[in-house]
């Protein structure tokens, strides 16, 4: 059993959007206001992120969490990796934190964030990360857990998603070939993105992660990557299928 908290739900503006009066951006309701999306994945005494956005200092801070076993990324994309220099606490007390990326988002975080990849000359007090380079078809273990990438496409980006025992994890998602869409079926609980009403370019809208849902079959599926174009929380809910639920910032829930 693996609890997962999501740390983040929002898009890459996050909700409330800076300046904005749109009405979902001036909601009182807690479950409008989200975060840059990422989720904390806990077993045993374990502690795995997957993606580490511009909010990771308050999300870490929101549960508490005080130790870090490693972070998976998803794609090079700042709302995911943007927060990684704020691993520095847990790297102060636990030394080089790994991390688990395809190699296209390695050599964009070594660019990005030089002085935490280098091995010689560091400067004092930066943190530093024990690199896992990952493969589209390759599984590989994160303590007693498989984990199995899942290529999806981002537009023309292909990014990872990610299965660990029967949960699944994909952000980003516009299209998935097949030849990974067939790594998702028979899954528990599936986290899908679904950005606004209108069709976008680069992710899923409602009714296509919808259809996408139907597709993979899951027991449950949360939607995440949200905008305020979606709409209001509570309206949005109730219109879904009995097993598609709107994801909020710190909701936990549970899968085998």
């Amino acid at each position: 059993m693996i609890k997962i908290t999501f740390l983040g739900t929002g898009t890459s503006q996050g909700i409330p959007v800076i300046g904005s009066k749109h009405p979902v951006c001036v909601s009182d309701n807690p479950k409008d206001k989200r975060l840059r999306s990422s989720v904390l994945i806990q077993w045993d005494n374990f502690n795995y992120v997957i993606d580490c956005g511009p909010d990771f200092r308050q999300q870490m801070l929101n549960v508490r969490c005080d130790h870090l076993n490693g972070i998976l990324f998803t794609h090079e994309h700042a709302d995911h990796t943007a927060g990684i220099d704020d691993i520095r606490p847990f790297f102060f007390r636990q030394g080089d934190i790994p991390i688990f990326a395809c190699e296209r988002v390695v050599a964009n975080l070594t660019k990005r964030f030089s002085y935490i990849f280098q091995t010689e000359n560091k400067y004092p007090g930066t943190p530093a990360v024990q690199v896992n380079t990952i493969k589209k078809n390759n599984g590989f273990k994160i303590e007693n857990k498989h984990v199995m990438p899942v290529e999806v496409m981002h537009n023309q980006l292909p990014i990872m998603g990610f299965r660990i025992d029967n949960f699944s994890y994909l952000t980003d998602v516009k299209f998935i070939e097949e030849d990974q869409l067939i790594k998702l079926k028979g899954c528990d609980v599936l986290v899908l993105n679904a950005l606004r009403i209108e069709p976008h370019p680069t992710h899923l809208n409602l009714d296509q992660a919808i259809e996408m849902i139907g597709i993979i079959n899951p027991k449950k599926a949360y939607l995440t990557h949200i905008s305020h174009l979606l709409g209001f929380h509570d309206e949005v809910s109730a219109d879904l299928p009995e097993n598609v639920f709107l994801a909020y910032d710190n909701l936990e829930i549970h899968s085998n």
